[in-house]
């Protein structure tokens, strides 16, 4: 193939290759001259142009194939139009001549046909340049077609298109030619002709005016008879054309009267009539309709019908939206005017009635529902009020007229009917579609809507009342509101009318549906209506028999409600289902002999009564199964068999009844049958065994039964048959976008299509598929569908013997029938048999060799039945029986059978129905063995090559790619040969072919799925295979069809998956950018699909590829969007406008993928795209941003001020988008920020986003849009639309959350987000208006409360106006469940009230937070008063503004955390709820209410515990009236019973509620689910943090030890579970306050023990504290004990070195220290605080117990941490392992008498382990810090006692250890060494100190000497100096008085020596100076305090005492002025230091 790839062809490889090769070649060669002419140079061109075109030329006599031809043709034109047009009339010649050919062989048709492609193709790309040739070509092609056979006619039909498209005006003189000959063609018998027809007069149109003014009815009359027996492809073209025409004709500007055609103006009324005619007489003439109507038999047939209602879409498509509301009052009239009986020509009979009813419906639905915008919507529905008021009048005045002439206008009344139908199924479309936007709608009294809905469902009509109940029903799922006052409204009406039988049937449909509607709406209603639905269903039912005029409407009536009662689940039917099982059993005769007795009385009218009451209680039963399923238990089961085996009985003996009484139970009987069936079907088979035979007979004789009507194979078949065979199949199948309308071709002319009124029983079931209006099948064709459907269930559990007859007696029958009946039989059998089959094999089941014979025969017949679906069908259930057998041999003689008979037969219908028998053989048994692998490929590639039946190319097609499919790897062999057979039908097939393309497509993809990853692969054979299937998609994309190029895109797409480097991404995206709006709705699915799977891997590239083509190419419209708003633009406005629910979940997750790898990159794009979204439909379009500095000048700036509008005059790329669309674009806004988060942190930093910004202005970063996303969040919150406003909420929250600690950099102390204060305001306030609903009020509140918690708005005034908002909700939650709106169902006020709660505890839980850190920066910050000043309000107004309302909303708290302790507790304990519920919660709505609890009680929690606390337990206003509040009982367990007899005590009431707070923790905290928020468990340990943080708690906690262990266990378990380091700091916080509580307990004990025993009795006080005498403690029941092993976990986790079982031995040590994250770190010192504080917990014995664990846990993290820092400073966890240490050495055990021995010796080990630190491990030398270690020994020194440390050993040891330090080289460790040592020589107790300093005082000296000669030269050794010096002070100070004068001697010559007289100061270094200060500073100090030692130094000394004269002199003035600061100076650098060190 890579030889192809040049500008000439090679001739010579060409010409060595097979005849399907060659072709394969040519191909390829033109599609790559295609792109290579485009980019060649013109000269080159030239250069080659005379060979170029003589090679095309020779293709072109050479018989090409058809897309070999429209290459050719198009290379052609390509290449005339790039280089010279000197030799293009020689070329047209040439084509001329070819077509005047006389050769009529079929092998030079194809170079006939190539010649009449290329003609179109020059003149379409030259033009004018041709038009003198033009007049001769047009009329030899048109002499050609005269001759021509179908294909010519199409290729001829086409050509003159392109000609028209080329030449433009110029060909005008050929336009009535061309016209007369394009006439005859839109007639033609072939379809694809008469489709190219309609696209050539199309083109026509454009230039020539007669079409649309003169001729204007005869086009239409023509487009009429050309839909007769048309197929959708022609309707879709012709429909085009009519309505393009039409279009045309109403909006013409007709040229003035110079012109010469004295065109006519055509008004829209004419248009209207001429397509009302072409409507309701068809194609036929006026006059021959007329006569018609005399004979009164219809002549419209349906194709023609639905081509002119695709007609009327078109044409106000065409003229569009805004004319459309122009003319919408005439359009609707009109349009409605279609199916009213005064035209009774469409209406004659009912089916015709339904069938016109469907395409008046489909006419409002695409034109109303697809091209308005909302506010258009809303006056639609306007307007379609008005004419039902103005029907409504006709029918009051007709039913309130008493004169004679009533009988007259009651026709009225009927033709009033149908119009009212249509009206009322578009109103609640619309409605439905427009959702909560329609509000306005309803509450204009001037329309007054539901009252005309409410009104006509009294209509005499029953389709019309139930059209009113089912617009009522979507009046209710738009508006959730509107329910319950409907419901109400309903209910009242059929009381109050119950005499009236329209009322009582027309308002029972309207509750019925209403209660449908339920399921719809989240919020519900109220539960007590249940009640009330069957207190009137009772009521009817049994006042049924009182008067005979209603006990049908009664009856009926009834049971409907009970049965849509049963939709509300089993919440609501649990109640009431004890009377409905009553009913049901009553309703039935108890024994057979009543049966017979029954039989024996009554007339006809009592049995239309009695089988409609039990059809209707069949129905409800079948209600209850399906929607209740949780109420089935076995006892409820056993209640509902006892009436079946009379049902059956009374079934058996229908046939007698309808004997004696009449056809006018015919009806009630089938409705009786069905329902009995269709309720059989959801019951186990096993409960009706007893009845199997008598059902199977039954059933048998329904599928036989001789009145059978004409089948409707199209309603039984398709459930049987495979979707993907149907797809092939049967066309009509296929889904569109005109399937509601299509459906009823499929049904032919005699059956009616599924409407209503069939079964009143679908208005209250879930909506099924995407059509709006249930459409239930006429009850005789359903019956036959459950009737089926039964049989395969009942007689797979019947005895085989019994099996056998029953089949035998099917075949029979099938056999005796004749005719048309014949056919009808057996389909019915076929379906039967197929539904067994399906039964068998699903429940692997088997069947007997007899039965197996009779199946076979049966199916065998079928496959050989001219209807396809039933060959299908029966295909499908050859394989079954395969399946079902699972028998090699038995699966081999099937494929045999159909081996030979594809052998023998000739017929098409035999041929095809085995070919596919195979492929399903296939499909269902994964192959039939290798071995008949081959002859089945054998055998299917004969037939695919059939070409002259497309049909059976078709199937054999299809069934060769199920085999491929199944087959799998085995067919790697037949790949090769399989591909080129497609490749060479691709090149041949006529495209008129498309079913045989779309086989082969299929064909080509499970090719490609069976190659797959090898597709990648690089060798030779590989990539022939790769370019064959590339090559093969080409072919499929060039093909006219839109579903073969479905199929090449989804193929493509296989490709890309497999093999993405080989495909041309570019010409794909470009290939779906223009199929992207394609009338096809499964074109449009396979690009989306497509895709939505590239943008996945390759987004940024798809989009550009995109832009880039949108703005390449000049004539796409489609790509005006793309150009404009890029493809992400174009999807959005796509998913605006498209209605197929798959279709728009793809459009979402397409454009989710792309936001996720684009958002970032494209931000201002995708933040414009919504923006423009969320601004197109908002009435005020933009949303100035308050701007904070303006407030100040005084005007506050009220929030509405907020909105104003934008008028600029550009047209928006979406146009008044839908509330869905928008919703859409709100949850982006937030995926986009979410993006962001993981992006740059410049999102979320304006001085970073700025500078980025300046340097690169292409940067973009969200915080720069900030205005933007509050703008768009607002713009949502405040719509009319109810989901819009929730979307806007969240993402307001988002925003908020995300934005609130952002600074401003211009004004420092604020942030970004205070600017739009006013703005959040606004969005807020109308969330608490009263009508809005509770979900939105809830959500809103979360939004307050964010707001207030984000810390944004520090003024007081400020944030009033949102706690305000709160305030209101609060006061309307007060009164509890009782008082909120009736309107929803309880669970809905529950959501609210918990919503309120939750967000006032989110504010208090932030107040209390920051009071606190308030209070501390108050303590730190006393000296600086302006900052406290400046800060206060704030801080603590918010907490005072909560205080406000604290005592209610405490008592609201406490309840609702009772509630919800109460919904915790476990099943066993429901009987102990109370029964009317809890404070905020019904019993009956327990179960929603639980979900809303649980995402509240956290915080609700957390604020309850924080309240408890700051009253300490001790309400102020805690008197016993507070205790019984109306609301809710404050304390737990007090119930409504004891609200005044018994007041608990305050003590109690403590009790309660700390049982309450520390219980809902536990068993929350016991049993983390893995769905648990970390925001709840934190909440909760927060809550714990507060409780415990009172005495009263700690007292309870202390006193009671198995709570503590308990809750210690408790949080042991979370943090084992929990891996975040803020849920276990925050339990360890618990653990800790655990211990302090024990402590306080013991202290309390000793406390008490000591003043009751008195001093005397000391030595006999029992031990208090854990391990009381014997010093053990019990694993389980110690509390210490627990504590440990919560610690060793926490500091194993972080450390765990520090487990000797982890290291292999105790003293093992790692080779160095590490330093821990910096949550490590805080774990570690949280539990070494806890550790320290244990032994407090511990009797003496106790402590002993513990002591060397806890010493050997604090030294350890000591050891493992001690990391050397810069400056000598200490890791966070050694200090803390060093205040522990302290913490236990100044233990009072250390000293108390019981356990001084053991702690000495204990201690002594531990200084000994510290000691042993330094020496090195294995004779490395560890990496451990010196003055880690060296604080540690001071430690010991200075906290315990004597004994410990003075032993001689350990005494050396230390001594030399600080000799070291002092000799190390580091001067840190010097430093730090002198400051230890400082602190020692200090010490009071001599027998520790001295020894010190005995031995190291001379070294100091020594030390300071040394430095005195070399004097310092930087800050290091200053310091080291200064610290010595004062280490000699110290000393000075403690000697004796003896020593002192030598000490001071040895002093003062040290210092004076460093001092400078006054000339040396001015020169001196600042290291010298400061050494000179200190000096000077400390002389003074010391001058004074000895003055004797100091004269006699001075007097012995006289050069001292000069130096220091001088320098005294010199510096007295400086002295004076800088002391103090140099002064304060040097006291700061001290103190870091000596604050370092504050644990000693």
């Amino acid at each position: 193939m890579e030889l192809a790839h040049s500008l000439l062809l090679n001739e010579e490889a060409s010409s060595q290759l097979g005849e399907v090769q060659k072709a394969e070649f040519i191909f390829e060669w033109l599609r790559y001259l295609e792109k290579l002419l485009l980019a060649t140079s013109r000269n080159d061109v030239r250069e080659k142009q005379k060979t170029l075109v003589g090679q095309l030329l020779s293709v072109l006599s050479s018989s090409p194939g058809p897309p070999t031809r429209r290459l050719l043709a198009h290379n052609l034109a390509i290449l005339y139009s790039i280089g010279d047009t000197f030799s293009v009339y020689e070329t047209i010649d040439k084509c001329n001549d070819l077509i005047r050919s006389k050769d009529d062989s079929p092998s030079y048709l194809p170079t006939k046909l190539a010649a009449v492609v290329c003609l179109g193709a020059l003149y379409k790309k030259l033009g004018r340049i041709l038009a003198n040739a033009f007049a001769d070509t047009v009329g030899n092609i048109l002499k050609a077609m005269k001759s021509a056979e179908s294909q010519g006619r199409y290729e001829i039909m086409l050509s003159l298109q392109s000609m028209l498209t080329g030449l433009g005006a110029a060909a005008a003189p050929c336009h009535r030619d061309v016209y007369k000959a394009a006439r005859s063609c839109l007639t033609d018998r072939s379809m694809a002709v008469r489709c190219a027809a309609a696209k050539c007069l199309l083109e026509l149109q454009n230039e020539a005016i007669f079409m649309w003014s003169t001729d204007l009815d005869s086009v239409a009359t023509l487009c009429f008879k050309s839909f007769e027996g048309s197929n959708y492809d022609v309707r879709i073209s012709v429909s085009k054309l009519l309505g393009t025409v039409l279009a045309k004709a109403v909006i013409a500007k007709h040229p003035g009267a110079a012109s010469r055609q004295s065109a006519r103006r055509v008004s829209l009324e004419e248009v209207l009539e001429l397509l009302g005619t072409g409507f309701l007489r068809g194609s036929s003439g006026f006059l021959r309709a007329s006569g018609d109507m005399l004979k009164g038999s219809s002549s419209v047939s349906r194709d023609v019908r639905v081509g002119v209602t695709q007609a009327y879409v078109v044409f106000v498509s065409t003229l569009g939206g805004a004319w459309l509301e122009k003319n919408f009052a005439v359009f609707l009239s009109h349009v409605l005017s279609l199916v009213s009986q005064l035209n009774s020509k469409a209406t004659q009979t009912q089916i015709d009635a339904v069938c016109c009813r469907r395409c008046v419906s489909f006419i409002l639905r695409a034109t109303i529902g697809g091209l308005l915008g909302e506010k258009a919507q809303i006056a639609a529905a306007k307007d379609i009020c008005q004419t039902t008021w103005k029907l409504k009048k006709v029918m009051d005045a007709v039913l309130s007229d008493g004169n004679l002439e009533t009988r007259l206008s009651s026709t009225d009344v009927a033709a009033s009917q149908h119009t009212l139908v249509c009206a009322l199924q578009e109103l609640g479309n619309l409605i439905h579609g427009l959702g909560t936007t329609a509000a306005p709608l309803l509450q204009d009294s001037s329309t007054g809507l539901l009252d005309s809905v409410v009104a006509v469902a009294l209509h005499p009509s029953l389709s019309v009342r139930l059209a009113a109940a089912w617009c009522l029903r979507c009046i209710a799922v738009a508006l959730p509101s509107q329910l319950t006052p409907l419901l109400d409204r309903c209910l009242e009406r059929i009381a109050v009318l119950k005499s009236s039988p329209e009322a009582v049937t027309g308002f029972s449909f309207a509750v019925a549906a209403l209660l449908g509607a339920v399921t719809h709406c989240p919020l519900g209603i109220p539960h007590g209506k249940g009640k009330v639905v069957m207190a009137l269903a009772e009521d009817l039912l049994c006042s049924a028999a009182q008067n005979s005029r209603l006990s049908l409407q009664r009856t009926q009536a009834g049971w409907l409600l009970i049965a849509a009662l049963m939709t509300l689940g089993p919440a609501v039917v649990s109640r009431h289902l004890a009377r409905v099982l009553l009913l049901w059993k009553c309703v039935f005769p108890v024994s057979p002999k009543d049966l017979e007795t029954e039989k024996s009385r009554g007339d006809a009218f009592t049995w239309q009564v009695t089988l409609e009451g039990r059809a209707g209680a069949l129905c409800a039963v079948k209600s209850f199964i399906s929607h209740c399923g949780d109420l089935l238990t076995e006892e409820v089961i056993q209640r509902l068999l006892p009436p079946l085996p009379s049902a059956v009985d009374l079934l058996t003996q229908l046939s007698s009844i309808l004997k004696t009484y009449g056809s006018s139970l015919k009806t009630p009987s089938v409705v009786y049958r069905q329902r009995l069936y269709e309720l059989l079907i959801l019951l186990p088979p096993e409960t009706y065994k007893g009845n199997l035979s008598a059902i199977l007979k039954e059933l048998a004789a329904e599928l036989t039964a001789p009145d059978t009507q004409a089948a409707a194979s199209t309603c039984l078949l398709p459930a049987l048959c495979h979707p993907d065979d149907l797809l092939i199949l049967s066309p009509l199948l296929q889904e569109t976008d005109h399937r509601f309308i299509e459906e009823q071709l499929l049904l032919g002319n005699g059956v009616a299509c599924g409407s209503l009124e069939y079964d009143p029983h679908s208005v209250y079931e879930k909506d099924v598929g995407g059509d709006s209006v249930p459409k239930p099948l006429p009850p005789a064709l359903s019956l036959i569908s459950s009737a089926s459907q039964l049989f395969g269930v009942v007689c797979a559990h019947v005895q085989e013997t019994e099996r056998f007859l029953i089949l035998e007696q099917l075949l029979n029958s099938v056999k005796h029938t004749k005719g048309a009946r014949q056919q009808t039989v057996q389909m019915h059998v076929v379906a039967a048999v197929s539904n067994l089959l399906k039964y068998v094999a699903g429940s692997k089941r088997s069947l007997g060799p007899e039965v197996r014979r009779l199946v076979l025969t049966l199916v065998l017949g079928a496959l050989e039945s001219p209807n396809p679906l039933l060959r299908c069908a029966a295909s499908e259930a050859w394989a079954r029986l395969a399946q079902v057998v699972d028998d090699g041999v038995f699966t081999a003689g099937l494929a045999q059978v159909s081996f030979d008979k594809l052998k023998s037969a000739r017929d098409v219908v035999s041929r095809t129905g085995h070919s596919l028998a195979l492929g399903s053989l296939h499909r269902y048994l994964g192959g039939i063995g290798p071995q008949h692998l081959s002859s089945c490929i054998g055998v299917l590639y004969t037939l695919s090559q059939d070409s002259t039946s497309p049909d059976v190319q078709t199937w054999a097609l299809h069934s060769l790619s199920l085999t491929i499919d199944s087959a799998g790897a085995l067919y790697h062999v037949h790949v090769e040969p399989t591909l080129s057979l497609i490749t060479m039908l691709l090149l041949s097939v006529p495209p008129t072919h498309a079913e045989v393309h779309q086989s082969l497509g299929r064909c080509l993809n499970a090719l490609i799925t069976t190659l797959g990853p090898e597709l990648q692969g690089n060798n030779t054979s590989v990539s022939t295979l790769r370019t064959s299937c590339l090559l093969g998609c080409a072919v499929m994309q060039d093909n006219p069809g839109c579903l073969v190029q479905a199929q090449a895109i989804s193929c493509l797409q296989q490709l890309h998956m497999f093999a993405p480097r080989h495909v041309n991404l570019s010409s794909l995206v470009s290939c779906l950018c223009v199929n992207l709006c394609s009338p096809y709705l499964l074109l449009r699915r396979a690009v989306l699909a497509c895709l939505r799977q590239l943008v996945q891997r390759e987004a940024a590239e798809v989009s550009e590829h995109a832009v880039l083509l949108a703005r390449d190419s000049r004539d796409l419209a489609a790509d005006a969007n793309i150009r404009e708003v890029g493809l992400e633009g174009a999807l959005l406005a796509l998913l605006d406008k498209e209605t197929d629910r798959s279709l728009c979940q793809d459009i979402r997750e397409t454009l989710h993928h792309m936001l996720t790898s684009m958002a970032v990159e494209k931000l201002s794009l995708w933040l414009k795209l919504c923006k423009d979204v969320l601004a197109a439909s908002a009435d005020f379009t933009a949303v100035t941003c308050v701007d904070p500095m303006q407030e100040e000048d005084g005007d506050r700036g009220d929030d509405a001020s907020v909105l104003t509008s934008r008028s600029d005059g550009k047209p928006h790329p979406f146009s008044n988008p839908r509330w869905a669309t928008r919703v859409f674009a709100a949850d982006c806004v937030c995926r986009i920020i979410t993006q962001c988060e993981n992006a740059n942190s410049a999102h979320f930093d304006v001085a970073l986003a700025q500078e980025l910004k300046k340097r690169d202005s292409r940067n973009d970063f969200l915080v720069l849009h900030l205005a933007d996303l509050i703008r768009m969040a607002f713009m949502a919150a405040t719509d009319h639309s109810d989901q819009l406003r929730l979307s806007g909420l969240d993402a307001l929250l988002v925003v908020i959350r995300r934005f609130a600690d952002i600074p401003e950099p211009e004004f420092p102390g604020h942030v970004i987000l205070e600017q739009y204060q006013a703005n959040v305001g606004a969005a807020l306030r109308p969330a608490f208006t009263s009508e809005t609903p509770p979900d939105i009020t809830a959500r809103a509140c979360q939004v307050c409360s964010a707001w207030i918690a984000s810390g944004v708005v520090s003024d007081l005034g400020d944030l009033r106006r949102v706690h305000q908002l709160l305030v209101s909700s609060l006061t309307k939650i007060q009164a509890g469940k009782e008082a909120l709106s009736h309107l929803y169902n309880e669970s809905a006020s529950t959501m609210e009230i918990l919503a309120v709660l939750k967000a006032w505890a989110e504010v208090y839980i932030i107040a209390v937070q920051r009071h606190k850190n308030h209070k501390q920066t108050l303590k730190t910050t006393v000296n600086s008063e302006d900052s406290v000043r400046s800060r206060s309000p704030p801080t603590d107004g918010l907490l005072d503004l909560v205080c406000a309302d604290l005592g209610t909303l405490s008592r609201l708290w406490l309840a609702a955390l009772q509630d919800f302790a109460l919904l915790t507790l476990p099943a066993e304990f429901a009987s102990q709820l109370p029964v009317e519920g809890g404070a905020f919660y019904t019993a009956e709505t327990s179960d929603h209410a639980k979900l809303h609890y649980h995402s509240s009680w956290a915080l609700i929690l957390h604020a309850a515990a924080l309240w408890l606390t700051s009253t300490g337990f001790a309400d102020p206003e805690e008197e016993a009236a507070n205790l019984s509040r109306p609301v809710t009982p404050t304390s737990m367990c007090q119930g409504s019973s004891s609200s005044g007899a018994t007041v608990k005590s305050p003590e109690d009431v403590y009790t309660d509620r700390f049982h309450l707070i520390l219980g809902i923790s536990v068993e929350f905290l016991c049993s983390l689910r893995s769905d648990v928020t970390m925001e709840s468990i934190t909440a909760c340990l927060h809550a714990l943090q507060a409780l415990l943080d009172v005495p009263w708690p700690r007292s309870k906690i202390g006193s009671d030890q198995d709570l503590g262990i308990e809750l210690l266990n408790v949080l042991h378990r979370v943090i084992l579970t929990r891996e975040s380091p803020a849920v276990q700091l925050a339990s360890l916080e618990v653990v800790r306050q655990i211990i302090c509580a024990a402590q306080e307990h013991v202290k309390e004990r000793r406390r008490s023990a000591e003043v009751d025993d008195g001093a005397s009795e000391k030595e006999t006080l029992p031990e208090f504290g854990e391990g009381k005498d014997t010093g053990g403690l019990v694993p389980g029941k110690s509390l210490v004990f627990a504590t440990l092993e919560l610690c060793v976990c926490i500091l194993v986790r972080q450390l765990p070195e520090l487990n000797p079982k982890l290291t292999g031995s105790p003293r093992v040590q790692t080779a160095r220290p590490q330093t821990l994250s910096e949550e490590g770190s805080r774990l570690v010192t949280a539990a070494l605080v806890i550790l320290a504080e244990l032994p407090a917990v511990c009797s003496p014995e106790g402590s002993i117990s513990i002591l060397p664990t806890v010493l050997y846990l604090a030294i350890g993290v000591l050891r493992e941490t001690a990391v050397k820092f810069p400056g000598g400073q200490l890791s966070s966890t050694v200090t803390a392992s060093l205040q522990a240490l302290k913490g236990i050495l100044t233990s009072p055990m250390a000293r108390a008498e019981k356990s001084h021995a053991a702690w000495t010796s204990l201690l002594q080990n531990a200084l000994a382990t510290v000691l042993d630190c330094w020496s090195p491990v294995d004779g490395t030398h560890q990496e451990l810090d010196e003055v880690s270690l060296l604080t540690a020994v001071t430690v010991f020194i200075l906290s315990t006692s004597p004994e410990v440390t003075t032993i001689p050993c350990l005494q050396k040891r230390c001594i030399e250890k600080f000799k070291a330090a002092l000799e190390s080289k580091d001067p840190v460790v010097q430093m730090k060494t002198y400051q230890l040592l400082h602190s020692i020589f200090q010490y009071p107790n001599p027998a520790i100190s001295y020894p010190y300093i005995y031995s190291l005082a001379s070294s100091i000296v020594g030390k300071l000497q040394e430095i005195d000669k070399r004097k310092p030269e930087d800050t290091a050794e200053l310091q080291i100096f200064q610290e010595g010096i004062k280490v000699l002070e110290a000393l000075v100070t403690i000697a004796d008085e003896q020593h002192r004068s030598q000490l001071v001697a040895c002093l003062l010559p040290v210092l004076i020596s460093f001092l400078l007289d006054e000339n040396a100061l001015g020169s001196a270094t600042s290291v010298m100076r400061s050494l000179h200060d200190f000096a000077l500073q400390n002389l003074m100090q010391i001058g004074p305090r000895y003055s004797s030692v100091f004269r006699n130094v001075m007097a012995s000394s006289p050069a001292l005492k000069a130096r220091l004269e001088a320098a005294v002199k010199g510096n007295q003035e400086s002295v004076r002025v800088e002391a103090p600061s140099k002064h304060a100076k040097n006291l700061g650098r001290n103190s870091s230091i000596q604050l370092k060190t504050n644990f000693l």
